[in-house]
């Protein structure tokens, strides 16, 4: 870890309880209740108390989002790629890709709960259908910025089609790509709480759901800070990959 990146964690570090100052002085100061706005202390002291419930659901959350955020990758970059290889498929794929993204992801919901159920598996393809779109337009942006001269230059040394995605379009489109993934990390938690408060039998967005109908808002704050946590540490991995391996950014 070099000191930029310390620096920029110990200024992260100290924003965050900057803010979780002021959060608790205006909790107590104004004698705000619960259903307004909890105390710091009051959030952090359910979340010890209930621990085990919170990271039982942080587990199920975290295992919907990163499997429908693995979906949703291999199904954006696969497509792209097609319509890179295959010109003739772009008229077909792209319009069809956007007509399925131009509406709000969550109205699917009651569809994909009915298809693949209450549990995991529909939890999975919403995240999947929410990642993807990103992913296709980033890879696309990416694979089409290669120089023209580039590509005849590499073929004229008789590399194939294969060989120029391999070689050329791929490292060139890499930052755009891991740039669309980094973006996506937070929305695949996002598309799995949300969907998981309309239907579900475990995760966060379950104990946020019981938490309202309980009107135990210290509960649904203490869920909301636990999936803010994995929202922050899928995005760092996703950043801490594109610091290692996309070194010629």
């Amino acid at each position: 870890m070099n000191s930029e990146t310390s620096r920029q964690i110990a200024r992260g570090i100290a924003g965050a309880l900057l803010l979780a100052a002021i959060w608790e002085l205006s909790a107590r100061g104004l004698k705000l209740p619960a259903y307004v706005l909890p105390s710091v202390s009051s959030i952090l002291s359910g979340m010890v108390s209930d621990a085990g419930n919170l990271f039982a659901a942080a587990q199920f959350t975290a295992a919907e989002a990163l499997a429908g955020y693995a979906v949703g990758c291999l199904i954006g970059m696969a497509a792209a790629v097609l319509i890179t290889m295959i010109p003739a498929a772009r008229a077909v794929v792209l319009p069809l890709a956007t007509a399925i993204n131009s509406v709000p992801v969550v109205a699917y919901s009651p569809l994909v709960l009915l298809w693949f159920g209450m549990g995991m598996a529909s939890k999975i393809v919403m995240v999947a259908i929410a990642v993807s779109f990103t992913i296709f337009l980033s890879t696309i942006a990416g694979l089409d910025r290669v120089d023209r001269r580039s590509v005849d230059l590499i073929r004229s040394f008789g590399a194939s089609r294969l060989a120029v995605l391999w070689r050329l379009r791929l490292p060139t489109a890499l930052p755009l790509i891991i740039a669309g993934m980094r973006v996506s990390t937070v929305r695949s938690v996002l598309v799995a709480i949300v969907t998981e408060m309309l239907g579900a039998y475990g995760g966060l967005g379950w104990v946020i759901y019981q938490a309202v109908l309980q009107i135990d808002f210290v509960k649904v704050w203490a869920a909301i800070i636990v999936a803010s946590a994995i929202s922050l540490a899928f995005f760092g991995a996703i950043s801490f990959i594109e610091r290692r391996y996309v070194f010629w950014k």
